[in-house]
């Protein structure tokens, strides 16, 4: 697997972005009549929320 390493304000911004674009996300799903695009939106949401949750377990 991959690595990256941040710095601690690195580490901030891109769980701020990340926060910042989440609902926007959300949006575009609930608004998508497009199946597929719905379906690949979807999978970005779950990788989005699971990056969230790392990014935050890894500050507390």
């Amino acid at each position: 697997m991959p690595v990256l390493e941040l710095t601690t304000e690195e580490h901030e911004a891109l769980l701020e972005i990340l926060e910042r674009y989440y609902p926007d996300l959300r949006r575009e799903i609930v608004n998508t009549d497009d199946r597929e695009f719905r379906r690949a939106l979807k999978q970005r949401e779950a990788a989005m929320r699971e990056l969230i949750h790392r990014l935050k377990t890894q500050t507390a």
